[in-house]
């Protein structure tokens, strides 16, 4: 006989009745209702889930509660399993009474549900208060709320946090390779300062900021290439976006291994985190960073940050944070220029050393304005259809095979968008367009945007005679006369409004 019998033992023994000493009681147990068939207690589990699905929301159910499983009943207790050590731990630190709660309330017999990790032997293992100090962050996990970022989180698992977590430099992005003018030139050279002198006062931390493709990760690339080339005194530089940060940071908690993780991170020398505003709502994740950021520039290491707004703009950001982003220096890039996407594409294509002609360079500049990245891949796409099929590049091979990113781009044209785009091209006022002047440096412009709206709208000739100063429908007339004229006799003009043209139609 057991002379130390386990204190959480509740079954009753042959005999254990005899002699008690309250026969009510006695008699209640003995006449108790026979335990509950393996059907009702699944159909009890799935109240109970289904119960507590509705309490926590289908977000929160599914990211912490949707891998339990039913394990035994013996007596008044209940076991339910999960897979991972880490989720047992969460769900018993946030849900154990809940369920209790909710077991107890479809069966009167259960008094404690015990979570355990799937598995021989799963419920000895230690709990994970034993590594990194008791608890884990309030929902650290939960900052990846979709199934899509569970996933990867599971990928993760088996991935602790390591020295290599940093996303290796891509040596294309060298400040050699990088155009400037004016949008950018500013956060250029604030770049430039940080990788000569990092940590200097005023510069750290530097914050980059800007629509897509404009050029703030090429700039964080050349920081960290220049710098890594250092021969007298090495710099360990760690880039990664902020995405890369949160998935590594939830991985070490999964893991145990927040120590190694926070170690690793402050024994770098520069620090880089791209596209921030992804930390946006990530409660616990921005504290992390919020507090490996202050441990980094305490130690005079350097922080480069990226995001599309400013630190003040940056809504959902702890204020906290916004606040030291905002203490060093703040440069932006402003959308390209016509002038700085010709340098651009001028650029790319002497490197891939290509004939591109000067027009269809000119008509990929105005074509697409907003991103330097689609502009880059557009003439990429060009020289190596050229390439492959021994072609030379011409407006309409252009078109041709750009046809799905022009589309893209396609708008009604409009009188008022070809005065505008006739204006700027030979550089006159807008207000020319409707103006008396009839110098020649204005009314050839003119002729031409009446050329144009004749054969891009499908407006009639008083129409368009009105949208220019209420000129008289024979003035259109004679104009759309003269134009076509010069381009039969003028190959050079008719390559100029051709090229307006395949601007404003393509």
């Amino acid at each position: 006989m057991d002379s130390n019998p386990d204190p959480g033992d509740t079954k009753l023994k042959p005999g254990a009745l005899d002699g008690f000493p309250i026969p009510s009681v006695r008699s209640a147990i003995e006449h108790a209702s026979p335990p509950d068939t393996a059907d009702q207690l699944s159909a009890q589990w799935a109240r109970v889930r289904n119960r507590l699905q509705q309490d926590v929301g289908d977000l929160e159910y599914r990211t912490w509660l949707r891998q339990m499983t039913l394990g035994n009943v013996d007596g008044d207790e209940v076991t339910v399993h999960l897979p991972s050590r880490f989720l047992r731990d969460w769900v018993r630190g946030h849900y154990a009474d809940k369920l209790n709660a909710l077991w107890q309330s479809e069966n009167k017999r259960i008094r404690r549900v015990d979570i355990r990790v799937s598995g021989a032997g799963a419920s000895a293992e230690p709990s994970n208060a034993g590594r990194d100090g008791p608890g884990l962050p309030g929902d650290a996990l939960a900052d990846a709320l979709d199934e899509s970022a569970l996933d990867r989180m599971e990928d993760l698992r088996s991935d602790p946090a390591r020295p290599e977590m940093a996303v290796p430099l891509d040596t294309r992005f060298e400040f050699d390779s990088f155009v400037v003018g004016k949008p950018n030139e500013f956060a250029y050279a604030c770049a430039r300062r940080v990788a000569e002198r990092p940590s200097s006062p005023g510069f750290n931390p530097l914050f980059l900021y800007g629509g897509v493709g404009l050029g703030k990760t090429h700039l964080m690339h050349a920081i960290g290439i220049e710098l890594s080339r250092r021969p007298a005194t090495p710099i360990q530089v760690a880039y990664m976006s902020a995405e890369k940060f949160m998935y590594r940071f939830i991985a070490a908690i999964r893991n145990q291994s927040t120590m190694e993780f926070k170690e690793q991170l402050r024994s770098v020398d520069v620090l880089m985190v791209d596209d921030l505003q992804f930390l946006i709502g990530k409660d616990n994740t921005q504290e992390e960073f919020f507090h490996t950021f202050n441990a980094l520039v305490d130690a005079g290491k350097q922080i480069v940050v990226s995001a599309d707004k400013s630190p003040s703009d940056l809504s959902g950001l702890e204020d906290r944070l916004r606040t030291r982003l905002g203490c060093g220096m703040v440069a932006d890039l402003h959308a390209t220029t016509f002038e700085l996407r010709i340098s651009i594409l001028e650029a790319k294509a002497l490197r891939a050393q290509a004939q591109v002609p000067p027009k269809v360079l000119e008509f990929l500049a105005h074509k697409i304005t907003s991103n330097v990245r689609e502009l880059e891949g557009s003439l990429n796409r060009l020289i190596a259809h050229a390439n492959l099929f021994g072609r030379p590049i011409t407006l309409e091979s252009t078109q041709e095979v750009l046809h799905d990113i022009l589309k893209a781009h396609d708008r009604r044209v409009t009188i008022e968008e070809i005065q505008k785009r006739v204006a700027e091209h030979w550089n006159i006022r807008l207000t020319d367009m409707s103006s008396a002047r009839r110098a020649r440096a204005v009314a050839r412009p003119r002729q031409v945007a009446m050329y144009l709206a004749k054969q891009l709208t499908s407006r009639s000739l008083p129409e368009i005679g009105r949208k220019f100063g209420n000129r008289d429908h024979t003035t259109v007339m004679h104009a759309v006369s003269r134009i076509a004229e010069l381009i039969e006799q003028d190959s050079d003009f008719g390559e100029r409004v051709e090229l307006l043209r395949r601007m404003l139609e393509s």
